[in-house]
């Protein structure tokens, strides 16, 4: 799945990648909260400054998008590592499991809880816990793995550089990066309040709610939770028009801002585990540069990102167009996505969430935005 899909998805739904969820966040007995009182430039100011780079935490996501839960299914939906895995395959007819398409699908629809660590830019774990198992990445230094206890399998790579290393965790969901995709999005189409103050995994939040301004958009308001001391956002819930009900919720249960110990970041592949050496990072990025430097034909059946995605619409109520050929459309794992979860309409197949829409349309584009169903279609239409 390419990075411009993947990074449209978590916006709105993951996920990271990855994630989503209905959760009540955990109050400390919904203990009164008299924090000095900020505006919420102020509070914009504080979360996009923190600077905190080592951690431990639980974090808890639940889903209510109106989507099957896949987790329950096995085949194409079930079990998958947890991130984009150097060498993951995707089947010809939609996500095949163990890959990271599946893992989007599974972590939009069920419940996850995830142990993150973090002590600087060279080495971050995160734990998905599933039932009876875990997946695992961990980057430590250059060597970076992806481990799944139900299959025994483990994936590694080397990242030469940290950035690389940063961008292969960047879909993992956790309440900041989330926040992060969100707080970008607080144009003047958004409205920006502070809430009541709070206690968030025990300690003491800020709550900022941004509130669209567009009348035709699924989203409702956002609220982040703002640690009062280091500014690192410790929940995002989201809440669609029209329901009672967040439609998806991420938060730390508990955190602590101690380096969690060095050998927390160790990792040996168990006896008996298949280990797969995937090609490094600098080999794909060589031979990138060499593909892009050497002339020759070019296969019309190769997918592209010559033909960028347009946008139609502003702001909250934006429908991105990816046409046919670019690399994104041309992706087995997203037409395998709404061909799983969708269903038949003029013209195409429709994903409906209470969150965001995807419109696969008969003649290979995508459409996805967070407004109506007939808007994707009108827009599709060219009206």
């Amino acid at each position: 799945m390419t990075r411009t899909w993947r990074n449209w998805m978590p916006a709105v739904a993951i996920t990271g990648v990855l994630g989503a969820g209905a959760l009540v966040v955990p109050l400390t007995a919904n203990a009164a909260v008299d924090l000095p009182d900020l505006s919420a430039a102020e509070v914009l100011e504080l979360a996009a400054s923190h600077s905190v780079d080592a951690l431990s935490g639980t974090v808890e996501q639940t889903s209510d998008l109106g989507l099957p839960d896949l987790s329950l299914l096995g085949g194409a939906a079930g079990g998958a590592a947890i991130s984009p895995a150097p060498g993951a395959e995707t089947g010809s007819d939609g996500p095949a499991a163990g890959t990271p398409e599946s893992t989007a699908l599974e972590m939009l629809t069920a419940p996850h809880t995830a142990r993150i660590y973090l002590d600087g830019p060279s080495q971050a774990r995160v734990q998905v816990l599933d039932d009876m198992a875990e997946r695992n990445i961990i980057l430590n230094g250059a060597d970076l793995w992806f481990y799944d206890s139900e299959e025994n399998s483990a994936v590694h790579s080397t990242v030469p550089d940290h950035d690389q290393g940063a961008e292969q965790l960047s879909d993992v969901p956790t309440p900041d990066r989330l926040a992060a995709l969100f707080l970008e999005k607080a144009d003047p189409s958004t409205e920006v309040a502070v809430g009541s103050d709070r206690m968030v995994a025990g300690r003491a939040a800020y709550q900022l709610v941004l509130t669209p301004r567009a009348a035709d958009t699924l989203m409702e308001s956002i609220t982040i939770d703002v640690d009062a001391e280091t500014g690192l956002p410790l929940a995002v819930s989201v809440a669609a028009a029209g329901a009672s009900t967040p439609a998806f919720s991420i938060a730390y249960t508990n955190i602590s801002f101690e380096a969690p110990p060095a050998g927390t970041f160790d990792f040996t592949p168990p006896d008996g585990a298949t280990v797969t050496e995937a090609p490094d990072e600098a080999q794909h990025r060589t031979a990138d540069k060499q593909a892009k430097d050497t002339p020759g034909p070019t296969d019309p059946a190769e997918p592209t990102d010559a033909a960028e995605p347009s946008a139609t619409g502003t702001g909250w109520a934006t429908v991105t167009e990816f046409p046919a050929g670019n690399s994104a459309t041309a992706d087995p794992a997203v037409a395998g996505m709404i061909d799983q979860l969708g269903t038949p309409v003029d013209g195409g197949h429709l994903l409906q969430t209470r969150l965001f829409n995807v419109l696969l349309t008969d003649d290979g584009r995508v459409l996805v935005g967070s407004v109506p169903a007939d808007r994707l279609q009108a827009v599709a239409d060219g009206e």
